[in-house]
């Protein structure tokens, strides 16, 4: 199951089947008449693009891989592509290669995202100790040349895409045969190895204390430069005596900060009536909103970031979304959402 959309409202396009059609350039000539070839020194360098273009061309895997890329706004989010194809003990590496600037696989990433590791940083190891469920990185030098105000973002890049695999949940990072005890340049501790619940992408309040505080996830929606829209998580702040999928779904009622590029998923008129939970691990989602008539089908968008929001913050669940009292509840997408969903495999496979 793989999620994306095209459109704002519309039906989710990475749920069907079909292949996407792009437009672009027109498949067939608009006129016969012959075509006068270019001067000389205009094929040559033609000749010399195409070349380059064959030497960065990469055949990739079948199967999507998600890793974790930084948009315009310098937000990060999931994005499910191909990886260059290769021996399959190496996979994480090339999933770790994706992430550094302007790298060699920097044409493989969609318009609008970009790695954020340093330019010039080389995965030279990824171990996994599966007891440990422990992935052990190690870079080169180059890995230590950062801006500051990047460093967190790239320990939330390398620990959200290894713990998307399986067999790993923790990260340990190294330079050139040395465990690094701290970020080399503004100081993160490492002294225990990295989790998901590092957070990622965190919206941290001045006046907000954190003792009493604990993180949720929460899904909002961004667009591409060309409009493909794209789900981005976003850690949030909630008193920690609450109950954490209730809280998450507030936050995501709540809407997006000011001034980041995300948009809202749900209108300014849902409400949250109740959350749920069957003995067997299927929430149940119950929302009231007057903009929407009985028997309407709703914007998928809106209800995958709910069944995201609560699988991220309550693992291994399944969701089912009730509205005004409503126990049918379809999407644009034509998928079921008052019956159990689970998390999809992939989210925001994006067309280059």
């Amino acid at each position: 199951m793989k999620w994306n959309r095209r459109l704002r409202n519309t039906a989710a396009a990475g749920a069907i089947s079909l292949p996407l059609l792009l437009s672009g350039c027109g498949m067939f000539g608009g006129s016969s008449a012959q075509i006068d070839p270019p001067p000389t020194d205009i094929e040559t360098q033609m000749l010399e693009g195409l070349d380059a273009a064959e030497q960065t061309s990469f055949a990739q895997e079948e199967a999507l891989s998600t890793v974790y890329l930084a948009n315009e706004h310098g937000l990060l989010a999931p994005v499910a592509l191909h990886l260059p194809d290769g021996e399959a003990s190496l996979k994480l590496n090339r999933m770790l290669e994706m992430l550094v600037k302007d790298g060699k696989y920097a044409s493989l990433l969609p318009v609008g995202f970009s790695g954020i590791l340093p330019a010039g940083s080389e995965v030279k190891a990824v171990t996994v100790k599966k007891d440990e469920k422990l992935a052990v990185v190690e870079f080169n030098q180059a890995f230590t040349g950062y801006e500051a105000a990047d460093e967190r973002k790239i320990l939330e890049a390398l620990t959200w895409t290894l713990t998307g695999t399986p067999d790993v949940e923790k990260v340990q990072l190294w330079v050139d045969g040395q465990k690094l005890n701290e970020m080399p340049v503004n100081g993160t501790p490492l002294d225990r190895p990295l989790s998901r619940n590092f957070g990622i992408n965190l919206e941290i309040k001045a006046e907000s204390g954190l003792s009493q505080l604990s993180p949720v996830i929460v899904y909002f929606s961004a667009a591409t430069p060309e409009g493909v829209q794209y789900f981005v998580p976003v850690t949030r702040f909630v008193p920690a005596d609450g109950d954490r999928v209730k809280s998450a779904l507030g936050e995501l009622l709540k809407g997006p900060q000011q001034g980041d590029g995300l948009e809202r998923v749900v209108t300014d008129n849902t409400k949250l009536e109740s959350v749920e939970v069957s003995k067997d691990g299927i929430v149940t989602v119950a929302l009231k909103d007057d903009m929407f008539e009985a028997g309407e089908k709703l914007p998928a968008q809106m209800l995958q970031s709910l069944v995201l929001t609560v699988t991220e913050n309550r693992d291994d669940s399944k969701v089912r979304i009730w509205l005004n009292g409503q126990k049918e509840v379809v999407g644009l997408d034509n998928q079921t959402y008052s019956e159990p969903v689970i998390r999809p495999e992939t989210i925001n496979e994006i067309p280059l």
